[in-house]
């Protein structure tokens, strides 16, 4: 049932008047910000202490792979035991493996040990917009405002985007090369425990008993899967422009500049996603999908021709508006393809695919920038997305809903709306 009356032509500001929502709205945008720091503030600090892009991404890929892995276990203990229940211990737990590995960093220690301290750093990054997409999903089943959420969230996650990198970067470069991360650690301990005392709005936890057998992995789902690969493309755009616009950056002798690039493209992502939510669409998510997967593949082709700051200032602009449609639509799926007993799951499953091909995406651009310049480290998004729509396209059947609208998990069916394509 949904708790929210509902319009043909639902909007932002009815979402905005759904009973509780502020009281998570406010500290789950505070305690995601953290999340877009991360990564760039690895990159720049182990790339001062070492010199070496490709050092830099591989620390970096190491968080985000670990943070893939593990992240869809934070969110079926989420689904099992409660949000608060798991965000308490592991923001606690992210923030002293940060601050090692920035300590490590600082005093020369060797690349395996700063892999090491990688390894929990990444897989207690606390998954708070899988968090806040759960509780969206918990107070709107069935209404129409889910698609309003998934774009309202996406646009919370792309201006973290906006905000984050670049005052990552500016601390970096305008403080001291560990700041990025210093402040990324303060962030996740002021904002994760803040959202863990929200309790009265997370979801339901434990809805089947132990009694009922080990729960089926949201993972066993076709669609997920397939939504999964698509992520891992998104993923891949984002790594390689955060380190390729990095590279691109000191290459013209402006470092400066990277922050202004990276927020053009990230402000296109959430210039899109407030578009999205505004539509009252009629083609079906699945060809939405599609079609936005590849405008983004085709926007991504060309970033490797560009050298200019203005040219690849409108290409990144550009880029960023494509992903939103794509992100937006993957989300809002996962109501139609996943029981209420798994989406904390599902969602983290998604957020860690971003999250795996961004760390492969760094990794891949970050050697690719230092054997043949920034240019080469942009061909990573195309690669990445264009291997990701083939899968689309092939696997695309996966991605509807069974009819009559059930979906089945451990023997349990959940009753879902069907959405024609």
């Amino acid at each position: 049932m949904s708790n929210t009356v509902t319009t043909p032509r639902p909007g932002y500001g009815q979402l905005l008047r759904t009973p509780g929502a502020w009281t998570y709205l406010v500290p789950g945008f505070l305690a995601r910000q953290p999340f877009a720091m991360l990564t760039i503030g690895i990159v720049l600090l182990v790339q001062h202490t070492t010199g070496s892009y490709g050092s830099a991404g591989a620390v970096a890929a190491v968080t985000g792979v670990s943070m893939a892995l593990f992240a869809p276990q934070s969110g079926k203990l989420a689904d099992r035991f409660g949000q608060s229940a798991v965000l308490f211990p592991g923001v606690l737990v992210h923030t002293a493996s940060v601050v090692t590995l920035l300590v490590l960093a600082l005093s020369g220690a060797p690349m395996w040990a700063l892999f090491v301290a990688a390894v929990p750093t990444g897989a207690s990054v606390p998954q708070i917009g899988p968090m806040v997409r759960s509780r969206w999903a918990a107070k709107l089943e069935g209404s129409p405002l889910m698609s309003t959420a998934a774009a309202f969230e996406s646009v919370t996650d792309e201006f973290t985007f906006v905000v984050g990198p670049v005052l990552a970067t500016a601390l970096c470069t305008g403080v001291h090369p560990a700041a990025g991360l210093a402040a990324e650690a303060v962030l996740t301990l002021v904002g994760g425990l803040f959202f863990a005392a929200q309790r009265r709005t997370q979801p339901r936890a434990g809805r089947l008993s132990m009694s009922d057998g080990p729960r089926a992995s949201a993972l066993s789902i076709p669609g997920v899967r397939v939504l999964v690969v698509a992520f891992l493309g998104i993923g891949a755009v984002f790594g390689g422009m955060q380190v390729s616009l990095t590279a691109f950056s000191e290459e013209i002798g402006n470092p400066g500049v990277n922050g202004l690039l990276y927020g053009t493209f990230a402000a296109g992502n959430m210039l899109a996603g407030v578009a999205c939510g505004a539509i009252a669409w009629k083609v079906g998510p699945r060809r939405r999908l599609m079609v936005g997967y590849a405008a983004l593949t085709l926007a991504a082709s060309g970033l490797w021709a560009v050298h200019s700051v203005p040219l690849l200032a409108g290409l990144g602009l550009i880029v960023g508006l494509c992903i939103a449609p794509a992100l937006i639509t993957g989300y809002t799926m996962v109501e139609t393809l996943v029981p209420a007993t798994a989406r904390t799951e599902a969602f983290t499953w998604l957020t860690g695919a971003v999250a795996l091909g961004q760390a492969a995406g760094v990794t891949v651009a970050g050697r690719l920038a230092d054997a043949n310049g920034a240019s080469a480290g942009f061909l990573v998004p195309l690669v990445g997305t264009a291997l990701a729509l083939a899968t689309l396209v092939a696997l695309r059947s996966r991605l509807a809903p069974k009819a009559p609208g059930r979906v089945a998990a451990r023997g349990v069916s959940h009753r879902v709306p069907v959405t024609v394509d």
